[in-house]
């Protein structure tokens, strides 16, 4: 132990807090026996006293026998008796001896398929970003220009949205852009509708704010819009391609529905467009911002499609909130890694990004396939599967007795880790529990197994 310190209170002698610290980190198994301590020089320089002060702590220590002095090497920590602090002790050990069923297989939504990352890709590109001038600097408030320039093509072939780099702003997660984003809002738009069941994150950021939120029902067939006229509120925030969690798509009436709403409301929708690359029957819709860009807030990210750690959303503004945004946040440095920015930007410009997606588009499509065949040969009836059109995730509505904390609990006990939606509904509530079951991670014979377990763990 090379060093240590620490405050010093009024309440008593400065030798004897000295003292009372290094016995309780003794005790408690910080400093291990036959450790050095900190020679009294270097103790006093550290805590800023005298030589005397530490001196007289350490001969406390030595006479209770809490440490040894060896000559010119110094103090050493003596082995304690654990019996002495046996009632600090039993917390510790009563937890080490409980029962956990290790996890086999996690069926967790929203990571990628490792095998299939271009990891040698990434890392060459990232290591000639580090070289750039650029790399060693704070970067643009609002994201890389030659990230903005490659997303603004991207959305132009992908989603059919015409945008100038200008009008994107780099952020580093949905949630944060929608609490930047309704720091803005607040002020004129006091409440903000959303899907019910939807995405808990969002409300969360909304809550931030102290929106009041309305709800939008949206059933496996889609979102109820035939109440949204006596709504008061003048934002709404949709999930339009793949709606979270159902995974229900809106229909091109639907959407001219929601745009005329928002023009005659002088409104704004927010379109989350969380993994709209992944559709497995089809070609993508074309995004809402791609038919009226002047009453849409148009969201994606890099997290569901590439990577989560990667930390890179992006959010595209029209003209009328753009400039509000970009003077409330100015003097505010981005949220986004530079370095991850720039390599970006060069993957998308080299083509990588567009190879990624396709690949992946296979891959996933493929695992989507094989869970949904595994689910119905070993549940059959006990279950019904909703959203397997698109994404990297399903739904499973179970048709059994148990309640959803129930089949979760069942399903970890088999070694299987699942995921609930009921903190997704509001009042739109199912009367059977639907679990939640990602697979975008996992191998063929990994998913064959889950369902393997899950289905001895069920019926």
């Amino acid at each position: 132990m090379k060093n240590i310190i620490f405050a010093f209170n009024e309440d008593s002698t400065k030798y004897k807090q000295i003292y009372e610290q290094l016995k309780i980190l003794i005790e408690r198994g910080d400093i291990l026996p036959d450790e050095q301590l900190p020679s009294i020089r270097q103790l006093a320089e550290s805590l800023h006293v005298s030589r005397n002060t530490t001196l007289t702590a350490y001969d406390l220590l030595v006479a209770e026998g809490y440490i040894r002095g060896e000559g010119r090497r110094g103090y050493f920590v003596n082995e304690i008796e654990p019996i002495l602090f046996q009632e600090a002790l039993i917390a510790p050990n009563i937890k080490q001896t409980e029962s956990i069923t290790p996890v086999h297989i996690d069926f967790r939504a929203g990571a990628v398929d490792k095998a299939n990352f271009p990891l040698k890709i990434w890392r060459r590109i990232s290591n000639q970003a580090l070289t750039l001038q650029e790399s060693f600097l704070y970067g643009d408030p609002f994201g890389e220009v030659c990230l903005r320039e490659q997303i603004a093509t991207y959305l132009l072939q992908s989603r059919g949205v015409k945008t100038d780099a200008n009008a994107i702003i780099i952020g580093s997660s949905t949630q944060q852009m929608l609490i930047h984003l309704g720091h803005i809002l607040k002020d004129d738009f006091p409440s903000v509708i959303v899907e019910d069941p939807g995405y808990d994150g969002a409300r969360e950021a909304f809550q931030f704010h102290r929106f009041t939120l309305e709800t939008l029902p949206v059933y496996e067939t889609g979102a109820d819009f035939s109440r949204i006229e006596q709504m008061k509120s003048q934002v709404i925030y949709v999930t339009p391609s793949h709606h979270s969690p159902i995974g229900v798509s809106m229909s091109i009436q639907q959407r001219q529905i929601l745009i005329h709403w928002a023009n005659k409301i002088n409104g704004y929708i927010i379109e989350d467009d969380y993994d709209s690359e992944f559709r497995y029957t089809q070609q993508p819709f074309p995004a809402l911002a791609s038919i009226d860009s002047t009453r849409v807030i148009y969201l994606g990210n890099f997290s569901k499609s590439f990577l989560p750690g990667i930390r890179l959303s992006y959010m595209v503004l029209p003209p009328s909130l753009l400039k509000r945004y970009k003077q409330q946040f100015h003097h505010f440095e981005s949220t986004s890694s530079l370095l991850s920015q720039l390599t970006m930007a060069k993957f998308m410009e080299e083509g990588e990004w567009n190879r990624h997606i396709k690949r992946m588009r296979l891959v996933y499509k493929r695992k989507m396939r094989h869970i949904v065949s595994a689910l119905k040969e070993q549940l059959e009836k006990h279950v019904s599967i909703i959203g397997e059109q698109s994404g990297l995730y399903i739904l499973v509505k179970v048709h059994l007795k148990y309640s959803e904390e129930e089949l979760i609990e069942r399903a970890s006990l088999s070694g299987v880790k699942v995921y609930p939606t009921s903190l997704y509904f509001i009042n739109n509530n199912t009367a059977e529990p639907i679990i939640k079951l990602g697979f975008s991670n996992l191998s063929y014979d990994e998913i064959e197994h889950g369902v393997e377990l899950l289905s001895k763990a069920w019926l």
